[in-house]
């Protein structure tokens, strides 16, 4: 029973929640939807990567490192989607800068490296999720402290 008791301490922390999907914040729902969104192209890239790559305009390729990309998608995916179900808050706080990052890296990827302009559509979700997410952890937030006081 002690152990048990100490093994949910760490979990504690991280504000998770055994609710799963039954009951989600808001921000909890943005994250599982871009969790879908990363399930959906991470399955496009590993079963069927050159429909991606016609479509960005990208020559196709039989290399074995774009199923690889897709792999690591529906990794994220799984990290992500896990995070909302349990309400890791701290977790979902991080995303919102690394999902917000990504236009600026895909903006310098077509102005400096040459790759398409269809490439900044991608950069375009993960900022709006970003953006999503962060509106609903702020309103969160106020509920809390206004809640509190």
């Amino acid at each position: 029973m002690i152990r048990a008791a100490a093994a949910t301490q760490p979990f504690d922390a991280l504000h998770i929640s055994n609710m799963g999907a039954k009951f989600m914040t808001g921000a909890s729902r943005s994250l599982f939807v871009f969790g879908i969104y990363l399930v959906a192209l991470g399955v496009l890239l590993l079963l069927s990567p050159n429909l991606l790559l016609r479509t960005l305009g990208v020559p196709v390729t039989n290399e074995i490192w774009i199923r690889v990309n897709g792999m690591f998608v529906i990794c994220f995916a799984y990290y992500y989607i896990q995070a909302a179900r349990h309400g890791v808050t701290a977790f979902i706080r991080w995303t919102v800068w690394g999902r917000a990052a990504v236009i600026v890296y895909f903006a310098a990827f077509v102005l400096l490296g040459g790759a398409p302009k269809p490439l900044l559509l991608f950069g375009v979700v993960d900022f709006l999720s970003a953006i999503w997410t962060f509106i609903a952890l702020q309103k969160e937030a106020g509920r809390r402290l206004t809640s509190s006081t």
